[in-house]
């Protein structure tokens, strides 16, 4: 008896299962065709614009590498010059999110459909390292108080792709120093700080965070000076992407005090940019680093500071507005990325796809009811059949009335191997005793 029960209860589960299948399938159509179109699964790997090597964004694109390979995402580091290469890169397409210091490119109206921001990561000062030596014969002193000093200086500015020569040249403008009145050479950072060093070069500028070993070493070099902006205030006010800046007296050193007073530089603000193709999860992922990465204190910025929502020269990234301003979403906070993620971006498609497909269920009782009834209730039109061949009989066709009961035997075997649920046995029962009375009549005949 337990082994009937369970039959039943397979043979029900079964029918079920059949009557929610067209059901089923429409759902899993629908969820199929709506994953393809939202693309909710980032892609695995990832280009990011970084800068000259042992340069800051060069150190700052192996941290955000590291951090994004902890969720399986690759992070391919592209080498350029800097700003001005890594805006170039990601208007091609090269690149899917870059480095870019604001004031050394010129992003322009076509960028803001293009380009997305991250937000504002740190600042970087404009640098202007310079020779004691330089200093004492060409000025008779050891320091430079303003740009209009160097006049006829070897200053090396950096390679175009850097940006820093476009806005050296208009920090020179604006001081009516004509590039003519300088010797002013572009070369790479590494090669320029060795020429630099060796007595061949006057001065270097640069622009890059304090994190950079090139300016870690030169702010400890005997006989290397940092020129002291005075103006840094005024140049603040005429070019709204520049922005005063403080190196404190001892940070580099407090046991030697280096610098030994309060340094005013100028510093632009450094954003992380990204393609709009770039996959909305990866834009999400890179703002979270960038709180980690860049949300501490340094030299220059209290911790918390940064990254900010300032100071954007091209639309913000709504995922980075969100990471930046709300954090981690809920669910990454519990489950991991790729999960969370996933249920994120098609949360909504699937409460539509709920929506649309729960009224449609509501016909699945009446479906599976029909599928059980109609094993019981598709005999009786053999049934009937036979009882109006019998009917229709003249008296005396004993031979053709065997016949019928020999049919009506066949039926009756057949509905003994009826199975259905236990709810629907007073159907089946039903059907052997109208078998049954048809059978009495034609035996009352023969």
């Amino acid at each position: 008896m337990p082994n009937k029960s369970i039959r039943y209860t397979l043979l029900s589960l079964r029918d079920l299962v059949a009557s929610i299948g067209p059901f089923a399938l429409l759902t899993v159509a629908l969820l199929v065709l709506t994953y393809w179109w939202l693309d909710p699964t980032p892609p695995r790997r990832v280009v990011l614009a970084t800068g000259p090597e042992q340069s800051a964004y060069d150190e700052f694109g192996k941290r955000y590498a590291d951090a994004l390979a902890r969720y399986g995402i690759e992070v391919e580091l592209l080498r350029s010059e800097g700003s001005s290469d890594n805006l170039q890169l990601l208007r091609q397409g090269r690149a899917d999110v870059g480095f870019v210091q604001g004031g050394t490119a010129d992003i322009g109206y076509d960028d803001e459909d293009a380009i997305t921001s991250l937000g504002s990561l740190f600042v970087e000062p404009l640098w202007l390292f310079y020779r004691e030596d330089a200093a004492r014969r060409r000025l008779g002193s050891e320091t430079v108080g303003q740009l209009t000093e160097l006049e006829g200086w070897h200053i090396n500015v950096g390679t175009p792709g850097s940006g820093v020569p476009r806005l050296f040249n208009t920090l020179l403008d604006v001081n009516r120093v004509s590039p003519a009145d300088l010797h002013l050479s572009q070369l790479e950072q590494t090669p320029a700080t060795v020429a630099f060093l060796n007595g061949e070069l006057d001065a270097l500028v640069f622009a890059s965070a304090p994190e950079s070993l090139m300016v870690q070493m030169l702010l400890q070099t005997p006989g290397v000076r940092l020129m002291d902006f005075a103006q840094s205030e005024a140049y603040s006010r005429r070019f709204g992407y520049l922005t005063p800046v403080v190196l404190p007296q001892g940070v580099v050193d407090l046991a030697a005090n280096n610098p030994e007073r309060d340094m005013r530089l100028v510093a632009s603000t450094t954003s992380l940019l990204a393609n709009t193709r770039t996959h909305p999860a990866i834009l999400q992922l890179f703002a979270q680093t960038a709180i980690g990465l860049h949300g501490g204190g340094s030299w220059f910025s209290r911790a918390r500071e940064y990254p900010s929502l300032e100071h954007s020269e091209v639309p913000l990234s709504p995922e980075a507005v969100r990471a930046i301003r709300s954090g981690p979403p809920f669910l990454q906070r519990y489950l991991p990325f790729w999960v969370a993620n996933l249920i994120e971006r098609m949360w909504l498609a699937m409460g539509l796809i709920i929506a649309l497909v729960l009224p449609l269920s509501r016909i699945v009782p009446p479906i599976y009811t029909f599928r059980i009834r109609s094993r019981v209730f598709r005999w009786y039109a053999q049934l009937r059949d036979i009882e109006q061949r019998f009917e229709a009989l003249p008296a005396g066709r004993g031979t053709e009335v065997q016949t019928l009961l020999d049919q009506l035997d066949a039926l009756e075997a057949k509905v003994e191997k009826i199975v259905v649920p236990l709810s629907h046995t007073d159907e089946l029962y039903a059907l052997r005793n109208h078998v049954h009375m048809v059978r009495k009549k034609l035996m009352r005949r023969s």
